[in-house]
């Protein structure tokens, strides 16, 4: 999609995982919980959605199990997230 409109982009293999650092730093005052993915079975077994867990566990959470990260994530020049098809 982004490649047929010639949009110019660094794709990162979110299955590699990220640092609790570079977690934190994509996410900045944004609500956390955003960007956990409710899909994953980690989020379901452990009732996030209903007792969600404190921002330094999500992101420890995150960095430890990248599948918990919602994706597609992109990330604009000016560092911002988005989702395609919803703000970010």
């Amino acid at each position: 999609m982004l490649r047929e409109q010639g949009v110019s982009f660094e794709e990162v293999d979110l299955n590699k995982g990220l640092s609790v650092a570079e977690l934190d730093a994509i996410i900045g005052d944004r609500d956390y919980k955003a960007f956990l993915n409710n899909r994953n079975e980690l989020y379901r077994e452990r009732r996030m959605k209903e007792s969600p867990p404190a921002r330094e566990e999500a992101l420890q959470l995150m960095s430890q199990h990248p599948n918990l990260i919602r994706r597609p994530l992109l990330i604009d020049e000016s560092g911002a997230p988005s989702w395609p098809g919803r703000l970010g």
